[in-house]
């Protein structure tokens, strides 16, 4: 459990995304929600500065984690914690389809070498190479590992839930980005993915546990 001086400290330190992942985070929400739905959520989250005006399409690092965690804290706050865990999960997903048309020429990872891999060494590049685009170009740090049956995906610096206290894991986004990046990956697969700690939750990381085989 994190005490009361590293949660202050929390609040004080700001670090951040590209503008480009602003950018597509509000255009996935856009798709899932629709225009009016980003804009009362952005009321809600009091981030009214973003009405109308996305973050422009660079790499500058100035979307903050403050920022996207106080959006997807006024999901729940809007739609209560079941509706803001679906809405964010399937947001996710989305973000996933608009980055790999962003990221994807810079990735490595759609030439006929890659596709024509087992499945189990393209899920492991795929993990390395979308941790490696956090890492680079964020302030949002990855570290991978496995076991027997799994993939661990750990955020130690997580920007989903910075600075949010609740009860359960709640980096739905996260989750949602990993599950189109699988089903992506391998072709059409589907994954269990499940975020078994969370900073949020009061644990020291936030690891998403992803199951080696896919369900269908």
């Amino acid at each position: 459990m994190r005490n009361a001086k590293e949660d202050s400290a929390a609040k004080q330190i700001e670090y951040y995304f590209p503008n480009k992942m602003g950018r597509i985070l509000l255009l996935a929400m856009e798709e899932v929600m629709g225009r009016n739905g980003v804009n009362a959520v952005l009321n809600l989250a009091n981030l009214r500065h973003l009405l109308g005006k996305y973050p422009p399409n660079n790499f500058d690092r100035e979307f903050s984690f403050g920022e996207l965690s106080r959006l997807l804290g006024a999901l729940d706050e809007m739609y209560g914690v079941r509706g803001g865990r679906g809405l964010a999960l399937r947001v996710g997903r989305s973000c996933f389809r608009f980055g790999i048309k962003d990221f994807g020429p810079m990735l490595g990872i759609a030439d006929l070498a890659f596709r024509v891999m087992p499945l189990t060494m393209k899920l492991k590049i795929g993990f390395e190479v979308f941790a490696e685009v956090f890492n680079k170009f964020s302030d949002h740090h990855v570290r991978l590992g496995e076991n027997e049956d799994s993939f661990l995906w750990t955020i130690e610096q997580c920007g989903v839930c910075w600075g949010r206290t609740a009860a359960a894991p709640c980096c739905h986004l996260a989750v949602g980005i990993l599950q189109e990046a699988l089903y992506w990956v391998s072709g059409g697969r589907n994954f269990d993915a499940e975020e078994v700690s969370c900073i949020a939750a009061g644990d020291r990381t936030c690891t998403i546990q992803i199951d080696k085989q896919p369900v269908d």
